[in-house]
């Protein structure tokens, strides 16, 4: 029988904590999933100033990188060489920038997904609180 990693709620707190702190620092207004790797979600907050649209974006970006394992941007790119037949999923609206799979010894653990400022920047948040998780472990 194998051993399965998982995330934990507390898990999800510091990875949330690292990612607020960021963006508090960096003067991001957005909001923040962290979702387990079937998708379902953890743990989410809308920061002050942050659009009530922001909150529906981060999910489905987290959505989108736990299920397939890969960063959102990679359905964007996809999208915008002309991959149009990708817009028919039910997940579209997650494929942009800033859904961040967690992986550790190659399997998937969840996902962080992020919306509010530019897409690079969404992704580079959920990076940082990724980072910052595994360098405690």
């Amino acid at each position: 029988m194998k051993t399965k990693y998982y995330l934990t709620l507390a898990d999800a707190e510091f990875l949330m904590e690292e990612a607020q702190k960021y963006a508090i620092e960096h003067n991001f207004k957005v909001s923040i999933a962290i979702v387990e790797e079937t998708s379902s979600l953890l743990f989410m907050k809308r920061l002050d100033g942050a659009s009530p649209l922001t909150t529906h974006l981060c999910l489905e970006k987290a959505k989108c990188a736990a299920i397939s394992g890969r960063p959102s941007k990679f359905y964007e790119e996809l999208l915008k060489s002309g991959r149009l037949g990708f817009l028919s999923m039910p997940s579209a609206q997650g494929m942009l920038e800033g859904g961040i799979p967690i992986i550790y010894e190659g399997e998937i653990l969840g996902a962080i997904g992020v919306s509010g400022v530019q897409s690079f920047e969404d992704a580079e948040i959920a990076q940082h609180a990724i980072d910052s998780f595994f360098k405690k472990i």
